[in-house]
């Protein structure tokens, strides 16, 4: 048997549209380059803030930094002589982490002594009585038992200490 052969389709068909000849276009790269741009503007603006910080008036940081303790002092209660150590010794540390940058707020009291740097921006009068001061704060909230010193005496002390260290800065 022979084959049989078919008979070609003489029918017209529908034009191909130009539309489909040319490839998709991909909008990704579009969003990923919006994305970069956004982040890096962001980051520059971030960085400009940064260095405006860092212009401050070194002055002004202490200023501001003294006030904020004072405020600080005078809103705090204590309930227990060993309370009115921690409260202080955290309100003086953050005097000098915010007037300085000194670390002392992030440090214990053994890693602040021994640093040899610690509180250097200061006269050696005041570095002396913060040493002493510091000292005695450290005494009280480590004792193994709550001391029965009165704590507002010791919120008072704290707070003429910040006057110690705010009146002893070399510069």
């Amino acid at each position: 048997m022979p084959m049989e052969e078919k008979a070609p389709n003489l029918q017209l068909q529908e034009p191909v549209l130009p539309e489909s000849l040319v490839p998709a276009m991909d909008l990704t790269w579009l969003w990923i380059a919006i994305a970069v741009f956004v982040i890096l503007t962001a980051v520059i603006i971030l960085i400009g803030k940064r260095k405006k910080h860092s212009r401050m008036d070194p002055l002004a940081l202490r200023r501001a930094a003294y006030k904020a303790a004072v405020k600080s002092f005078e809103n705090t209660t204590a309930d227990d002589a060993r309370d009115a150590a921690v409260k202080s010794s955290m309100i003086l540390r953050r005097f000098l982490a915010d007037a300085v940058g000194d670390p002392a707020l992030f440090e214990t009291h053994e890693e602040f002594i021994i640093r040899r740097n610690s509180l250097g921006k200061l006269t050696p009068p005041a570095r002396e009585a913060a040493t002493t001061t510091f000292a005695k704060l450290a005494r009280v909230k480590y004792a193994p038992e709550v001391p029965s010193d009165d704590p507002a005496v010791i919120l008072a002390e704290g707070r003429q200490h910040l006057d110690v260290l705010y009146g002893g800065f070399l510069s």
